[in-house]
This record gives C-alpha cells, sequence and structure tokens, in this order.
C-alpha cells in the first residue's frame, strides 16, 4: 500500500503538470501524447522452469528494434502478465526500457483488479521506465462492472498517475466490453490519451472514433487481422501480436493506409488474415512462444 508521503508526492507532480514530449501528460503545445504508430505486444519468455528468461527477451527486443515501430508494449495479454509476480513485471519494464532506443514509446501493461493496486503498479512502472500505461479492465466481478464503476476506476487511476493512459478493452479475456459512453467520458480526461480495443468490432471503433472527435483521443486497434478498416474508420495505429513475426510487413500496412494507397493496403490485408489467425490459435501459453 502507498504510504502518505508516497501519494503526497504523486500528488504534487500532478500539480506541477508533468509534460515530458514522450511519456508525460501532454506535448509542449498542450496535446495529449502522440500514440500513432504500429506497437508489437512484446511476449514474456520462460525458461523450462517457468522463471523468465531475461536474456531471450533482450534478445527478441534487438530483433524488433530493426522494424520502424512507434515503440513496444509489454505486460499486454501477449506478455502474459496475469502468470508473473509484481516484481516481475516490473523488472520486465525495467529490462525492455534498457534495451529499447529511446526515441521509441514504452506502453506497460499495469492494470491489476483493484483501483489502487492499479494505481500502486502505474507509479511503480513509471519508475522504471514506462512511457504510458495501459489499463486493462478490472474483471473478477465483472456483473458490478457497469459504466460507473469503470470510469470511477480510470478516473482515479489517471488522476494518480505520472504518465499517460491508454485503456484497454480485450474482451476475448475478460468477458467484458469497455462500454462505448465510458469510453466517451474518459476521452475528456486530461491524462487518459487513447484506447485499444481489441475486440474486433469496426464498428465499434468507427462510433468511438466519431463520438471522440471533438477530444484529442486517439484509438489503436488490437489486431492485424481488422487493422486496415480500423484505420479506415479513423483508427491511428495498431498493437498488433502479428507484428512480432511479420514486422515489415505489418507496418508496410500501416503505411498504405496513412498515405491513402488503399486498394494496395487491402491486398497486403488479405494476406495478413490467415498467418494473423495462425498466431492465434498456436499460442501455448506459459511461456512456450519462440516467436521471434
Amino acid at each position: 500500500m502507498l504510504g502518505a508521503p508516497v501519494w503526497s508526492s504523486v500528488r504534487q507532480g500532478l500539480s506541477r503538470g508533468l509534460s515530458r514530449n514522450m511519456g508525460g501528460w501532454a506535448s509542449g503545445e498542450g496535446r495529449k501524447v502522440d500514440i500513432t504508430g504500429i506497437y508489437p505486444p512484446v511476449t514474456t519468455p520462460f525458461t523450462a522452469t517457468a522463471e523468465v528468461d531475461y536474456g531471450k527477451l533482450e534478445e527478441n527486443l534487438h530483433k524488433l528494434s530493426t522494424f520502424p515501430f512507434r515503440g513496444f508494449v509489454v505486460q499486454g495479454s501477449n506478455g502474459e502478465f496475469p502468470f508473473l509476480t509484481s516484481s516481475e513485471r516490473l523488472e520486465v519494464v525495467s529490462r525492455v526500457r534498457q534495451a529499447m532506443s529511446k526515441d521509441k514509446l514504452l506502453l506497460a501493461g499495469s492494470g491489476c483488479e483493484s483501483t489502487q493496486a492499479t494505481v500502486e503498479m502505474t507509479l511503480s512502472m513509471a519508475q522504471v521506465g514506462a512511457d504510458a500505461a495501459m489499463v486493462v479492465t478490472p474483471c473478477y466481478y465483472r456483473g458490478r462492472m457497469n459504466s460507473a464503476a469503470l470510469i470511477h476506476h480510470y478516473t482515479k487511476v489517471a488522476d494518480l498517475s505520472p504518465i499517460p493512459v491508454v485503456l484497454y478493452s480485450v474482451p476475448a479475456n475478460t468477458g467484458l466490453d469497455l462500454p462505448v459512453d465510458a469510453v466517451v467520458t474518459l476521452s475528456q480526461h486530461p491524462n487518459i490519451v487513447g484506447i485499444k480495443d481489441s475486440g474486433g468490432d469496426v464498428t465499434r471503433i468507427g462510433l468511438i472514433v466519431h463520438k471522440t472527435r471533438r477530444q484529442d483521443f486517439q484509438v489503436l486497434a488490437g489486431s492485424a487481422g481488422f487493422l486496415l478498416p480500423s484505420y479506415a474508420m479513423g483508427a491511428v495505429g495498431g498493437i498488433c501480436a502479428l507484428a512480432n513475426v511479420l514486422g515489415a510487413q505489418v507496418c508496410q500496412l500501416e503505411r498504405l493506409c496513412r498515405t491513402g494507397q488503399w486498394e494496395d493496403a487491402q491486398k497486403l490485408q488479405h494476406r495478413l488474415i490467415e498467418p494473423n489467425t495462425a498466431d492465434r490459435t498456436r499460442r501455448n501459453f506459459q511461456g512456450s512462444w519462440g516467436l521471434v
């Protein structure tokens, strides 16, 4: 539990209006930090004895660093964070930050089941190098997780986080879709910069983009399988597991979409659907990915 001095220092930091170009509340012009681009959700390698293989993790980061990604995501679903202790989660963030280029963004999954635990994890991840916190919906009591409860949770986290917050909706794993009305309300918070939506409902993505158009709010597709239609609906990038194995192709699809080369983008999107599906179906959790 955070003691009074730590809570005080967090509040003091927020009152000063943190403003790093990458990882602060906003850019120097008062805009929220730009998270545009492609991010591979980095896997967490394990040894045969179920320990985190930090050597393999760093080796993977060096390979992934050869592609023009905007940054990296750690401790998402791909990172198997439920299998890690709190200290392991922080050590992974620290090792990745040390291994990656300083001009890349590091988005770290800090979500926990309670608001206080999420705040504490977010603060700790910021201290070890995360530029933004990606916060998954709490779901154990999903029946009570209505819009009001989720708005309260995310508002408290964003109020006390020294780094920007990215909402994370992944109903396949949580059984809970972050309601659109909650997203719209939360988009108005100065420290909530966007959402990773992994549900695959392009209509929903378009609705979120439309309803948050007056806010400086950014939508990231949660899979390469629907990256093109998400761009067509106004998304600004994607956090795509397929980028771990087909990084060049996923970045090429991003470039084609952003430059309006829709016919070529469609052809490439079609070619990526099957490998994306195969990537999803062959996952063997508890550390035996061997993707890169």
